[in-house]
C-alpha cells in the first residue's frame, strides 16, 4: 500500500484554508533569573568563544539556569551569615530603621560582589 505524502514526511500537521501547515512547538526552557541574564550579559561580552560553545551545543539554557540558582542559594546564604555575624536584628529594624537600612544595604552590596565574583565573572 503506497504512503501518503503526509506520511512519509511525518509529524502532524493541520489545515488552514488549502494549506496543511506542520504542528511544531518551541523547546520547553527553564525561567532564567536576574543572576543568568548578567551571566549571559558577561559571556556574550567577555568570554565570547564559550558563549558561542555552549549556545551552538544546546547547553546555555541548562549552564545558565544552573548558575542562576547557584547565584541566587550563594546570595541568601551571605546575607543570612551576615546578619547574624554582625549582630543585625528585627530589634534593630524597630528602634533604629535608618541605621538598619544602611547595613542591610551594605550587606547586599557585599554579598552581590562576592557571587559576582564567585559566580556571574568566573
Amino acid at each position: 500500500m503506497k504512503k501518503s505524502l503526509f506520511e512519509r514526511m511525518g509529524g502532524t500537521y493541520h489545515q488552514a484554508g488549502d494549506y496543511f501547515l506542520p504542528d511544531l512547538s518551541a523547546p520547553e526552557f527553564p525561567a532564567i533569573g536576574i543572576w543568568g541574564q548578567r551571566r549571559r550579559r558577561y559571556l556574550e561580552d567577555h568570554r565570547q568563544a564559550l558563549y558561542t560553545a555552549l549556545l551552538l551545543s544546546g547547553k546555555l539554557n541548562d549552564h545558565l539556569s544552573e548558575i542562576d540558582e547557584q547565584a541566587e542559594t550563594m546570595f541568601f546564604q551571605l546575607i543570612n551569615q551576615m546578619t547574624e555575624r554582625e549582630g543585625i536584628t528585627e530589634q534593630m529594624k524597630a528602634y533604629s530603621q535608618m541605621e538598619w537600612v544602611k547595613l542591610m544595604n551594605s550587606i547586599r552590596n557585599r554579598s552581590e560582589e562576592i557571587v559576582y565574583s564567585e559566580l556571574i565573572y568566573a
